[in-house]
Order: C-alpha cells, then structure tokens, then sequence
C-alpha cells in the first residue's frame, strides 16, 4: 500500500511538473517578442535589425518616404516612374545588371510604390548579406540618370497602365479608382498610376531632382531581418552608407482630407468588364487612436472570412456574390500607411439582382451590428487579427516583419511598435467600437463606386 501511495505521488509529482512547463510555454508564446534593435547613422539614415536564424537567408529592405500622395503636381505616377528608374543602373552596375546580381546568388527581389512610401528589397542566402548592402547604397549614391533609361521606363510604365488598367476588366477598380471618387485633396485623389500625358512630359532634370531630393539616407529606413550577425550588419550598414551625403528634405504638402459630411455615389462605365460590381468604403480615423484599432476589428468583424457578417449575409443567405473582398488599405495592410485612408469593401454580383437590393441588404448589416458588438466578438476579432499578423511577421522569409519595420520606422520613428500591435487592439472595449460605428460607419462618411458593366449590355443586345 505505502509502495502504490509512494508511486501515485511520483505521478502526480510529474503532471504536476509538466503541467508547469506547460504554462511556463504558453506564457513564453505568448510573449513572443520580435527582436528590434533600431539606431540611426550620422546621415539620418534609419536602421533597423531583427535576428532570426530559423533559416538561412536574410531579407535587405529599403523605403523611402515618398510614395503617391507626395509627387509633385502635374507629375501624376512620377514616384512609381521613378520605383522603375532604380533598376536602371548606378555607378558600379550597369542597367538590370543590380537584378541579375541578386538573381545569380539564389535571391528573389522587387520594388514598388504605395501611398505613403517606395520600397524595394531582396532576399538572399545570409552569406550574401554584405554584397546585397553594397549594391542598395551604390544605388542610393547615385543612379545612372540618362535620356535614354528615362524613355525607356516612361514606356515601360505607360505599357504596366495599359494592360493593369486601360485593358482590364475592373482594371483599376476599387484600389486606384476609389481614392479618386471618396477623397477631397488633390494628394489623395490624384490617379496614382499616372496620365498618360504627364508621364511623356517628365524630363532628365525631374528625374534628377527627385533623386536628390527624395532618394536620400535621411529620408529612409533600411531592415536586416534573418541570419546575421549584428556586429557584422552594423559594420557593413556604416562601411556602404554611412559616408552618402544627406538631403535638405522640403517640407511635406498638406495631405489632410476635410471631412466627409454627405455620402456620395458615381458610376463607373466599363466596356470590358461581363457583371456588375460595387465598392463602398468609410474615410479612416487616425492612425494609432483607439478609433483606429476598433475600425481594424470592425473590418474582421464585418468583412474577413466566411463567418464576417457581409459574407454571411451577401454570400450565405442572398447568394448575391461569391467575391467579398475588403480591408484597411488595399496597398498594404492597415499598419504600412501614414496619411489617409479608406476602409473599403467590393464584389461584383449577377446583373439579376438590382443594385438597390443588394444596398438593402448591405445596409441591413450595418443597421444590425451595434447589437452584434460584444466582448465575445472582439474576442474572436482579437483571434482573426493576431493569426494574420503572424503569418504576415513569419511569411516570405520575414518580409513582413521588414516590411512593418521598416513603416514604423519611417512614420513613427519607433520600430518596437511591431510588438505593441497585439495589446493595443486588447485594449478595445465594445464602448470605444460602438463610438466608432457612431462616428465613422455612418452614410455620410460613404462613398459607393458601382462598376457598369458595358460588356454585358453589348453582348445582350446583340
């Protein structure tokens, strides 16, 4: 009996134990901290380091705070012209001879323009690291500015509209079309690709003067995220771009937009385009209020995934669409942007079903959803949102951690930002997201943008 007594103890001894380390796990999963060690060289530029060896590779990431909204006027699509200039060669690498540098090692690159910045970046094998940081600043010395690179690009850019835009069905639609429509300031409702006429008319001395103005280290960020060590990537980081000159950065234009007090509808005729389509979207609150982590639950709340209310209702129970998409800044995610911005969703839908049923509909949703606030479904939106930013923070090699990085850096100058994210939308009561429909899920803050679909009337009356 005493030997039994003896044994049962020992058992309970190890649950016991085990069940500790159990815990002691879950808290340390919990925790779970991006490393973040952020410093500025002399010249102003930005750096930022996060270690993780669970592979080996290392993602270099450059941005530069100049993206849409800040282009000159009368320069329309000038940034994204420009994100194509930077593979055009600089003094030590002749034109593509940058792509193929990275592309030879094993390396996987891209670049391009948002709304609040450019960015580019490469992932290569760790032992490539130092080659990649020499190649960024050789780039950020000093581009191969020359006539022949600039028509070139204004071709290649004016070629990327045409098929992505001018002949696509929805081409542009809702991400470049609907800042048009809903925004006030020209800087938010300029077209971002760019006229056509605009690109023709850049000249060797814009191209030169936006170089020098925009391109420079006190206007960047740079990431180093992967295999490295930290006193190697610090050394390399000073070697390469410690001794590039800064800029004089001009002051930045005014990209407030007023406020939205009556909603508005447009229509927008597409000749190639077989069904109709909808997007409505909501004028942000400001980033890192409260307002603006209860707008990131309501978008999981009423938009992300099959069990969101709009699905639910427009796919499940109408059967109106098939293709509910939406979300905060459809360029990025909502934490990669500084100024304004939209809270959208779209989805096309069978011509049978009239667009004043199917906004019947959406608008039943909207009419029901402070009754379907609760602790509960912040809880499962807290749930939605921690999985995503995950899966971003871990993905492609860790771009996405470079890419938040390197935003937080450039916008707040504070990358420890990435591990706050979590507890800030913790922080969301169903009082603070009830203000938040109140003031901003509002009609008078709509814009609606229906698709016409040309395509299908023709073939109709033929």
């Amino acid at each position: 009996m005493k030997q039994t007594l003896k044994m049962i103890s020992m058992v309970l001894v190890v649950i016991l134990m085990t069940s500790c380390e159990g815990n002691k796990k879950e808290q340390e999963v919990a925790k779970f901290q991006v490393p973040v060690e952020y410093y500025k060289l002399d010249n102003g530029l930005k750096v930022i380091l996060s270690q993780d060896k669970t592979a080996p590779t290392a993602i270099i990431a450059v941005y530069y705070n100049i993206g849409f909204r800040l282009e000159p006027k009368d320069r329309t699509g000038f940034a994204h012209l420009f994100e194509h200039m930077m593979f055009q060669g600089s003094k030590n690498l002749g034109k593509m001879e940058f792509v193929k540098l990275v592309q030879q090692n094993g390396g996987v690159l891209n670049g391009s323009t948002r709304f609040d910045f450019t960015n580019y970046f490469e992932i290569v094998p760790s032992h490539k690291l130092e080659t990649m940081l020499w190649a960024e600043a050789d780039r950020m010395r000093g581009l191969d500015i020359t006539q022949e690179n600039l028509t070139n690009q204004q071709g290649v850019v004016k070629n990327e509209v045409k098929v992505n835009v001018l002949n696509q069905p929805y081409g542009g639609f809702p991400w470049l079309d609907m800042p048009q429509f809903a925004n006030s300031n020209w800087y938010n409702a300029h077209n971002f690709y760019g006229d056509l006429e605009d690109l023709d008319n850049a000249n060797l001395e814009d191209v030169a003067s936006f170089f020098k103005t925009y391109y420079a280290p006190n206007n960047a960020a740079i990431s180093i995220v992967g295999d490295f060590e930290s006193t190697d990537a610090k050394k390399w980081i000073e070697k390469y771009f410690g001794d590039i000159p800064s800029a004089e950065l001009p002051p930045q234009p005014d990209i407030s937009e007023p406020k939205q007090e009556t909603e508005k509808e447009f229509v927008k005729n597409d000749s190639l385009a077989n069904k109709p389509a909808i997007a409505l979207a909501y004028h942000m609150p400001q980033r890192n209020t409260p307002e603006y982590y209860a707008m990131g639950l309501l978008d999981q709340i009423l938009v992300q995934g099959d069990n969101s209310l709009m699905a639910q209702k427009l796919e499940k129970e109408k059967g109106y669409t098939s293709d509910l998409a939406g979300g905060i800044n459809y360029l990025g995610n909502m934490f990669n942007y500084k100024g304004p911005m939209l809270w959208m969703y779209d989805f096309t839908y069978d011509d049978e079903n009239s667009r004043d049923e199917i906004l019947n509909s959406v608008d039943e949703v909207m009419t029901e959803l402070p009754e379907k606030i609760t602790q509960e479904a912040i809880d499962k939106a807290i749930i939605k949102i921690r999985s995503q930013l995950y899966d971003d923070l871990g993905g492609t090699f860790g771009l996405g951690r470079a890419d938040l990085l390197c935003s937080f850096a450039l916008f707040d100058d504070d990358p420890h930002r990435i591990n706050t994210l979590e507890e800030e939308f913790k922080k969301i009561t169903p009082e603070i997201v009830q203000k938040t429909i109140d003031d901003y899920l509002k009609k008078s803050n709509r814009t609606i943008l229906t698709v016409n679909p040309l395509l299908a009337q023709n073939e109709k009356n033929q």
